[in-house]
This record gives C-alpha cells, sequence and structure tokens, in this order.
C-alpha cells in the first residue's frame, strides 16, 4: 500500500502543486515590478506633456506683454506723430496679441491632455491580468 501523506501531487507537466504555486507567485510579482515601471513611464510622458504646455502658456504670456508694449507704443506715437508710423506698430501689435492667443490657446490644449487623472493603459492592462490569473486559478 502506498503512502499519501508523502506523496506529493503531480500535474499534467511533472511539476508538484507547491512547486507551481511558487511559480506562480514569481510571476505575480514580476507581474506587479513591471506594471509599476509601465505607471512610471506614462506618468512621465505625461509629464513631459505638461512641461510642453506649460512652456507654450508662458510663451504666450511673453508675446501678450509684447503686444501691449506695441500698442502702448503705438498709442504714444499715435499721440506724437504721423498716422504711419502709429498704424505700424498698431498692426504689429495685433499680430503679437493674436500670436499670444493662439499660442495661449494651444499651451491650454496640451495642458489638459496632459493631466490625465490615472494612466489608462496601465489600469486596462492589471485588470486584464486579474482576468487571466482568475481563469488560471479556475482551470
Amino acid at each position: 500500500m502506498e503512502d499519501t501523506t508523502t506523496a506529493r501531487p503531480v500535474t499534467a507537466q511533472g511539476n508538484s502543486t507547491a512547486e507551481l504555486v511558487k511559480h506562480l507567485s514569481e510571476q505575480i510579482g514580476r507581474l506587479a515590478r513591471d506594471e509599476v515601471r509601465l505607471a512610471q513611464l506614462e506618468m512621465m510622458r505625461a509629464g513631459k506633456r505638461a512641461g510642453l504646455g506649460i512652456g507654450m502658456f508662458s510663451g504666450g504670456g511673453l508675446l501678450a506683454l509684447y503686444g501691449l508694449g506695441c500698442l502702448l507704443a503705438a498709442a504714444i506715437i499715435g499721440l506724437a506723430a504721423a498716422v504711419a508710423a502709429w498704424l505700424a506698430a498698431l498692426i504689429i501689435g495685433v499680430g503679437l496679441l493674436a500670436a499670444a492667443g493662439i499660442a495661449a490657446l494651444a499651451g491650454r490644449a496640451e495642458l489638459r491632455k496632459a493631466t490625465t487623472p490615472s494612466p489608462d493603459g496601465v489600469v486596462d492592462s492589471v485588470r486584464a491580468d486579474v482576468e487571466e490569473i482568475k481563469e488560471s486559478a479556475h482551470r
């Protein structure tokens, strides 16, 4: 008669249940570390995009300051002298303000893209991993 207390349960590939559990725990640990690395990469991308948006928004503010300077120069020249000089300064000032508005809108759009509350790809990946583990456990 065979002693069942010392016999190890063996799977189809010849691995014991203990070996399979050990292998599973190693894989889960590796999976968790990989998911954390992926989340870090996605957050770094979002940070870079936020930096770009902030830079563009700041550039828009600087262009608006130059536009205001040109408009002030246009008002001074308009009061002091010929129409052609202030009209030229007025056209340049309006052009700079339009460029500032475009840069500010582009910067705001980049900031909106960068401020995602959670890295969507990682969340979906973790959900898929959990489902796969659940399915594997039921087999």
